[in-house]
């Protein structure tokens, strides 16, 4: 669908109706790592932009920190648990085989909904998004609570200095809801566009190996691979929605690594002070880090009403892929 530039028309109207999000109460900071591992405050920040992390304790379970997201959402919007639809958790970190996670928070918050999890890694709020968002707008799922819930800390090495740095954990959520086009207070909200693409040929490059308890990385290959899918996928989505860089007013990546989106900034010709930025004080909590800095910016009344709000991610499998939105709360 194309329009021209600054009057791009969601493909998929539907509205944000509402957002929440929910992190460990412990802290750890760079300070802190640096007392187990060769590294220090320095080494870590002016690499990667990380300051520090939440990292789960007892009882702060993939599902709780979810349902705990879930719950503010559902508040933000004045919904009842009881009115949701579908319920997705996109994660990577479950906290067991099965049944679900999405299941076991559909428990927790009391909702008859649907229940699934999506699993794209670094990259599964973006694919969670992209597929709940044709059931919102077509009225198949009117109401959808979409998550994104990680508990890195169950799979990263905390003797490995080059992935303990680096991940947290935490919840994000928003919730969809079904807007017949042209009306309402969020006219023209929605999704204008997406772009979803993967290579499993990078498989070796991000994976917990099978019988592995913990995750192993290639940095360089990674690094390499997210600049590219982040640029490449957001530039496609502009360009089926019929909108310039320019027109983005937020972009909100991946929180994964400030070297990665600094430089997918630079090729897409978007502007620096127009990136919502969490991965300081979150580090990156995988498929969590998107919906934590939508909430983030949505509180703090950065994001909204009619801004177009471009969001980006890359993970394991190789997965990435961007997703265009209108905001709109109505």
């Amino acid at each position: 669908m194309a329009a021209a530039p600054g009057a791009a028309a969601p493909a998929l109207p539907l509205s944000f109706a509402g957002w929440g999000a929910a992190l460990p109460d412990r802290v750890v900071t760079n300070d802190e790592l640096a007392r187990t591992l060769d590294t220090s405050d320095a080494w870590v920040s002016e690499r990667t932009g990380i300051r520090a992390r939440h990292v789960a304790g007892p009882g702060e379970t993939t599902a709780a920190l979810a349902a705990a997201a879930g719950r503010r959402a559902l508040a933000s919007a004045g919904i009842a648990a009881a009115a949701v639809d579908l319920l997705i958790v996109a994660t990577t970190t479950p906290d067991r085989a099965l049944p679900s996670t999405a299941a076991d928070v559909a428990a927790l918050l009391g909702t008859p909904a649907a229940a699934c999890d999506v699993n794209a890694a670094c990259a599964g709020f973006a694919y969670a998004l992209h597929l709940a968002a044709p059931a919102v707008a077509t009225g198949l799922s009117p109401t959808t609570l979409l998550i994104g819930a990680e508990r890195m800390s169950s799979v990263v090495d905390p003797t490995d200095r080059t992935t303990a740095v680096l991940f947290g954990d935490g919840a994000g959520a928003l919730v969809l809801a079904q807007r017949p086009p042209g009306t309402g207070a969020g006219v023209g909200a929605g999704v204008l566009a997406s772009a979803l693409d993967g290579d499993a040929g990078l498989i070796p490059a991000l994976e917990v190996p099978p019988g592995d308890a913990f995750l192993r990385m290639d940095g360089p290959a990674v690094f390499r691979a997210a600049t590219r899918a982040l640029v490449g996928s957001g530039r496609q989505v502009m360009e089926r929605a019929g909108v310039t860089p320019d027109d983005v007013a937020w972009y909100v990546p991946h929180q994964a690594n400030r070297r990665i989106i600094d430089a997918a900034v630079d090729r897409m010709g978007l502007a620096p002070d127009r990136v919502v930025l969490t991965l300081d004080r979150h580090g990156n909590t995988s498929a969590a880090s998107i919906p934590l800095a939508l909430a983030e910016a949505a509180d703090d009344g950065r994001i909204r009403p009619g801004d177009l709000v471009l969001t980006s991610a890359m993970g394991a499998g190789m997965s990435w892929g961007s997703v265009l939105l209108r905001w709109g709360t109505s």
